[in-house]
Order: C-alpha cells, then sequence, then structure tokens
C-alpha cells in the first residue's frame, strides 16, 4: 500500500486537477492499480464484448481503455477537466468522454447502460444517496454497478482510535510520481454500504478481497514478500432490481 500521513494544513483535497499527470504516471504500471484494482474490476466485469458501459470516475481512461479492448461500448465521465483529456489523449479524439460530477445528475438518460464501473470514486463522498441514485437510473434493468471502495479496516488501521461505526472523514498525504497530493475520502461501516446499495435498489450478487493479479509477486517481491494478498480495496458487484417500490 502506499504509504500515508496526516494531510498538510491548508492543503486542497482532491484536486485531481493539480496532480493528475503524476497520479496517472505513478498508477500505469504500480502494484496497486496495474496489478490489483483494475485486475479486480475486470474480473468481476467478465465478459463485456458488445455491452454498453460507463465508466464513472474513469480518471485517464485505463479501464476504459482495457474495456474497450475486451469488445465494451464504453462512455466515460470525470469531475476533474484534466484528467477527463489525458483520458481522451490515451482513447482518441472521438472517445465519447464527458465532464460531470456523479454527486449532480448525469447527462445520460435513463436506463443507457448495461454496467456502470464506478472504481474507487465513492469513498470520496460523505452522502452515497444522490450518486447512486443516478447510476440506478442510467441502468437498465438488471444492469450491474462493480465498484471499489477502500476498505472499511483501513481507516482503522491509519487511525485505531476511529469509531469504526461512524461515518468519518479523513485525509491523508501521498505522493504520485514525486508529486505530493492530499486525498480526504469517507469512510463508513460495511453494513451502512450495503444498506445504502439496498436503499437505492441494488441487490448486492458480490463482495471481493481479491488476490494480486498474476504476476505481481514476480515483479514486486519485496512489496509482497510474506504475504499471499493484502487489505486495500473491497470490491462489489451490485445488480440493479427489476422493479422498485415507491
Amino acid at each position: 500500500m502506499p504509504s500515508t500521513s496526516e494531510s498538510s494544513a491548508g492543503a486542497v483535497a482532491n484536486d485531481y486537477d493539480t496532480f493528475a499527470e503524476a497520479y496517472t504516471a505513478e498508477n500505469e504500471a504500480g502494484l496497486i492499480n496495474a496489478y490489483y484494482a483494475r485486475p479486480a474490476i475486470l474480473d468481476l466485469a467478465g465478459e463485456v464484448a458488445g455491452r454498453q458501459i460507463l465508466d464513472a470516475g474513469c480518471g485517464s481512461g485505463p479501464l476504459s481503455a482495457a474495456l474497450r479492448d475486451r469488445g465494451a461500448i464504453v462512455t466515460g465521465f470525470d469531475s476533474s477537466a484534466k484528467m477527463v483529456e489525458l483520458a481522451r489523449n490515451r482513447l482518441g479524439a472521438d472517445a465519447d468522454l464527458h465532464v460531470a460530477d456523479v454527486s449532480r445528475p448525469l447527462p445520460f438518460p435513463d436506463g443507457a447502460f448495461d454496467d456502470v464501473i464506478a472504481a474507487l470514486v465513492l469513498h470520496y463522498l460523505e452522502d452515497w444517496t444522490a450518486p447512486l441514485a443516478e447510476l440506478r437510473r442510467v441502468l437498465r434493468p438488471g444492469g450491474r454497478v462493480i465498484m471499489s471502495v477502500n476498505h472499511p479496516i483501513v481507516f482503522k488501521l491509519i487511525h485505531p482510535e476511529g469509531d469504526y461505526f461512524a461515518t468519518s472523514k479523513w485525509s491523508a498525504e501521498h505522493t504520485f510520481n514525486g508529486q505530493n497530493a492530499v486525498l480526504t475520502f469517507w469512510h463508513r461501516p460495511l453494513h451502512a454500504m450495503t444498506d445504502a446499495f439496498t436503499a437505492a435498489g441494488f441487490r448486492t450478487a458480490v463482495i471481493s478481497e481479491p488476490h494480486p493479479a498474476p504476476g505481481a509477486r514476480e515483479r514486486f517481491p519485496d512489496e509482497l514478500a510474506g504475504k499471499s494478498a493484502f487489505l486495500c480495496f473491497l470490491f462489489f458487484v451490485l445488480e440493479a432490481v427489476r422493479s422498485q417500490r415507491s
């Protein structure tokens, strides 16, 4: 896992426009993203050829590219204009990319997508009600949200004095390709996550704590020495229920 420390006073949290290039460079081939987070999402997505997929919080587009390579029809959005620019550089000028915020109404019609990917997005948000409602709205009946968030145990590992059962804001300073950046998250316990999914009209089909992808141990022998796996993110597959009670 990347090293973290308490955030510096006065720093702007989650300002991805200011460190988008450094973040992309750091995570292009690193253990946490390239050999853990992205492969886990792709494994959960399974066969995607011909499926309409929304990459919510697409960043610089590595998941969008991988899904497109597997035959999916991909639309992406991110709240960071710089990240969307980098994604367009990766995916091409004709890529269907938007600057949008999952906390606000999305520029897509009802039932437009078979799947939504929301990788490492919701843990930045205090309230999941509106975002989950929007993801549910743009999904076809029976569609899936395939998502990842910080594993709730991470908060307790970094802040052992913290209340696991409370929804709590916390910040950490990370270094991406030599550039410091402050990330601010919202911790919530597992039951609060699954309760929010149910309230939004989803069935929790999968909860996953995956191992690193094949090849990780050979490429990162020091980081994985003595470990069969590690706790970093928690992964879900949610299915949009076909009928909702009003």
